[in-house]
């Protein structure tokens, strides 16, 4: 799993996927925190975090687009399914390597902190609460976009599909506000990213949310790998 991990991570900074990735995210992560915190004065970071859901679901695409469909395109998957590890420590190894970059991602928002810092005692408890849920998001969707590349050889296909699984999962919210049905507005909301995002944005630290981004996470792993086991034996 560590070899492949590494693997991933140099195929990320040899490229310019990792740099552009990295670039974009501070760009636009950045912009949100000078407009909404240094230029109007505030100290809570919620807003930012809000802002960048669909900065996320924009960007996590083009991390695992090639994570497998490169590996069809050029038959090297053969390797990867004769070699002597597990699919499971194939997949992970391939989830952990785009979950890291995400991650680093992510980490700018301490160095937004430790700015905030110099003017006033920032809400830490909010601010570590929302790091957690924007990893656990991340997770999630990185897991579902992998599943996506595992299925097809081409990485725009792939990239295309996870955008529009991304834009679908963003709309959740609004198809439950315009559903007359209580019984869909529950399971809509159930299983709402947005929902259950939010609750970290505010502090909340809430068992049933973390459970269902973990759940997400280990159903699409899963899934990948029965894509590969099926492929195997076939």
């Amino acid at each position: 799993m560590l070899a492949i991990l590494k693997r991933e991570l140099s195929a990320y900074f040899n490229s310019a996927i990792g740099y552009i990735v990295l670039a974009v995210f501070y760009f636009f992560s950045g912009m949100y925190f000078y407009l909404y915190c240094l230029h109007y004065g505030q100290a809570s970071l919620t807003p930012v975090f809000a802002s960048m859901f669909m900065i996320i679901l924009f960007l996590i695409p083009i991390i695992t687009m090639k994570s497998f469909s490169e590996e069809k395109r050029q038959k090297t998957d053969q390797a990867l399914l004769t070699a002597p590890v597990s699919l499971f420590e194939v997949v992970m190894g391939k989830f952990l390597g785009a979950f890291v970059l995400y991650s680093c991602c992510v980490a700018i928002f301490l160095v937004y902190t430790l700015v905030i810092c110099f003017f006033t005692t920032p809400d830490w408890a909010v601010i570590l609460c929302t790091l957690l849920g924007m990893l656990l998001l991340g997770g999630a969707l990185i897991a579902i976009d992998i599943f996506i590349s595992a299925l097809t050889e081409s990485q725009v296909i792939a990239a295309v599909i996870s955008i529009a699984v991304g834009l679908f999962v963003y709309m959740i919210d609004s198809l439950a506000s315009i559903t007359q049905s209580q019984f869909l507005i529950n399971i809509l909301s159930t299983v709402s990213f947005n929902h259950n995002f939010n609750n970290f944005t505010y502090g909340i630290l809430n068992l049933s949310n973390v459970v269902f981004f973990l759940s997400v996470i280990a159903i699409f792993i899963f899934l990948t790998i029965r894509v590969f086991e099926k492929k195997r034996w076939s």
